[in-house]
């Protein structure tokens, strides 16, 4: 992934030069190029953050240089010093504002620094910031109860987590101890962690280091754009099945993937494709793990998670990112029978579930529902979708847009928080079209 800066839009991309460069002149230009598209303007906003009186750019760049680890990267040839931040936008050291485009990587969901959420945070912190869930306290039921209200079916036993990545390690630890086999299928193009099985899952490249990864078949992606079976969900479900049949005993653990691909690309699944894989999983006596890290808690708009929109229901559901605003929060929810297998030897987190997070997760629940972010996001995506079409239609070298919602995608990445606006949207493709106007 790489960032995208417009002038004072921030998003997500893949590795595109061109776009990286052409949205820097936006950010330095106030001129009107020849072709007559406008310098877009950014909606306004009632909110000056207080003066920034912290260390520069250059000296935070260069104490990262120094102690942090050489792996971290970071966007821009001039990394932005982020300071604060309030609703949909972002604040740099001077003062100057940004659309927040990206979201955090899809996390912050009810917008920065949320007056809720941030209120909860404090007054649980207030009272016990940490203890142990060896103890009681009714933050951790309150939230997991909440949570299993918004999942179908039998789904609602909850283990909490720090992150997705350890959800997704322990939903793949709980499929294979449930159902006694080791085997598991991914999808190409997936990202689930960056731990020793979630590595394993994930299929890109990029993200895998040489190290053993076992037990994971990765099936051909059902990308209905790019795929080599277009848009027919159905002949990609016959590589499931192949796999099953040729790569493994006839038995597998689980079939774990995303409903929509977040670092992926934003890709979504052909239709019809989880209906069919789900039932070759099934017969193999694999439970199916929906990741919902990146497309769940409404980010699609149509729905409040992903799968919901494939018309199946999972046995295990994985969760993080937008379940806390921000806040390190991940989830696993499975049905009490599935969930009996952690009982055979000791399991436990540490910070999993501990009263601030859960707290805070309550919160953005309670903040989603309150401010129907879930309608905004399907109302002011589609409405973007609509704009970015227009876009593609009006230069001939854009392709399809993907996604839904709040999320879409196709080299660059568009995961604002869920309390974007018409007027964002309306910038956020102006801002697109002048950058485009002058390549």
């Amino acid at each position: 992934m790489q960032g995208l800066i417009g002038r004072r839009v921030l998003s997500g991309t893949a590795q595109s030069l061109l776009r990286q460069r052409c949205f820097s002149q936006v950010a330095q230009s106030e001129v009107l190029p020849d072709n007559g598209v406008a310098t877009p303007k950014m909606p306004l906003f009632d909110y000056t953050p207080p003066p920034y009186t912290g260390p520069t750019a250059d000296e935070i760049l260069a104490q990262r240089k120094e102690y942090l680890s050489p792996s971290m990267f970071y966007f821009y040839n001039k990394p932005l010093n982020i300071v604060d931040g309030k609703r949909q936008y972002l604040f740099d050291e001077s003062g100057r504002r940004y659309l927040d485009g990206f979201g955090g990587i899809a996390t912050v969901s009810c917008g920065h620094c949320h007056p809720d959420v941030v209120e909860a945070i404090v007054n649980q912190t207030k009272r016990i910031q940490h203890s142990t869930i060896l103890y009681l306290n009714h933050a951790i039921g309150d939230f997991a109860q909440a949570l299993a209200s918004k999942l179908p079916a039998n789904l609602k036993v909850v283990f909490f987590t720090n992150s997705g990545t350890e959800a997704n390690e322990l939903a793949m630890l709980i499929a294979r101890l449930y159902t006694g086999s080791h085997d598991i299928i991914s999808l190409r193009n997936a990202y689930h962690g960056n731990a020793a099985g979630t590595m394993g899952a994930t299929a890109q490249g990029n993200w895998k280091f040489n190290v053993i990864q076992s037990g994971v078949h990765h099936a051909v992606n059902p990308d209905p754009y790019r795929g080599v079976f277009g848009a027919d969900g159905e002949k990609y479900a016959n590589d499931v099945q192949d796999l099953i049949d040729f790569g493994t005993s006839g038995h597998v653990a689980g079939f774990m993937c995303e409903a929509i691909q977040g670092v992926g690309g934003i890709v979504e699944l052909a239709q019809g494709y989880l209906p069919a894989v789900y039932n070759s999983v099934k017969k193999a006596g694999g439970l199916f793990i929906a990741d919902e890290v990146q497309c769940g808690f409404a980010r699609t708009g149509s729905n409040f998670w992903g799968f919901e929109g494939h018309g199946v229901v999972p046995d295990i559901v994985t969760m993080a990112k937008g379940i806390g605003n921000g806040i390190p929060l991940g989830a696993v929810v499975t049905t009490p029978e599935v969930a009996e297998v952690l009982t055979r030897r000791n399991y436990f987190n540490t910070f999993g579930g501990n009263p601030v997070c859960t707290a805070a997760g309550l919160a953005v629940l309670k903040v989603i529902e309150k401010e129907k972010l879930q309608d905004n996001a399907f109302v002011v995506g589609s409405y973007l979708k609509e704009r970015l079409n227009a876009l593609k239609d009006k230069y001939e070298h854009l392709g399809v847009l993907i996604g839904k919602g709040g999320f879409y995608g196709n080299v660059f990445r568009i995961t604002p928080p869920l309390c974007f606006t018409k007027d964002d949207a309306d910038f956020l493709v102006d801002a697109m079209d002048y950058t485009i106007s002058k390549i």
